[in-house]
């Protein structure tokens, strides 16, 4: 059975300033181009049956950059939709909620009302069952480019947590995280890795 890699993309202004980004789609920075580069070393000399990008550019660059050739856009590796909260650091919501915890609270109801954890796990599930048979192979590991949040709740789903058991693991960006098995069950291999 393969791995599955999982690679935060490099980091952009909305990263850096801690503001939730889901939709719009920021650009890395100059940083965050180099932190992309610096994942090649991390992901040559291993063999992959399937390499997965979400849609959006600061994902695809990141793959570009680390190396990784072949790879598809899969659009439900897009990040958690914030819905209102999108552009709004924690700080920001905490002066009107000082309680709010997205992991439990989920973002504002409204026009625009984003995604519950629930819904997330629900994407984040999907994607799990479209590589299975990859993983099953033996050819290769599968590797995932895509977003802090949204890899924290497919991490949860994999290990057989629920998806607001996401918040156990806190996912930099421009690392490359390894989940493996042992005795046939899923388990954390490596987590946050970024070249020496």
């Amino acid at each position: 059975m393969g791995d599955l890699l999982l690679v935060r993309h490099g980091e952009t202004e909305w990263s850096l300033s801690g503001q939730h980004t889901s939709r719009t789609d920021l650009p890395l920075t100059q940083r965050g181009e180099e932190q992309a580069k610096l994942l090649a070393p991390l992901l040559t000399g291993r063999t992959y049956a399937q390499v997965l990008t979400s849609p959006l550019g600061r994902a695809v660059r990141t793959a570009e950059l680390a190396g990784l050739t072949g790879a598809e856009a899969e659009p439900d590796l897009h990040e958690w939709d914030y819905g209102g909260y999108e552009g709004v650091t924690t700080a920001e919501i905490h002066r009107s909620r000082p309680h709010w915890d997205l992991w439990t609270d989920g973002v504002p109801p409204g026009a625009s009302p984003g995604e519950s954890p629930e819904e997330v796990g629900r994407r984040a599930d999907r994607v799990l069952e479209r590589v299975a048979p990859a993983l099953a192979r033996d050819g290769g590991d599968v590797v995932l480019v895509a977003h802090g949040h949204f890899l924290r709740v497919l991490t949860a789903r994999r290990l057989g947590l629920p998806p607001a058991e996401g918040r156990l693991f806190q996912l930099a960006t421009g690392t490359v995280s390894r989940l493996s098995t042992e005795h046939d069950r899923p388990v954390v291999a490596e987590w946050n890795t970024r070249a020496a």
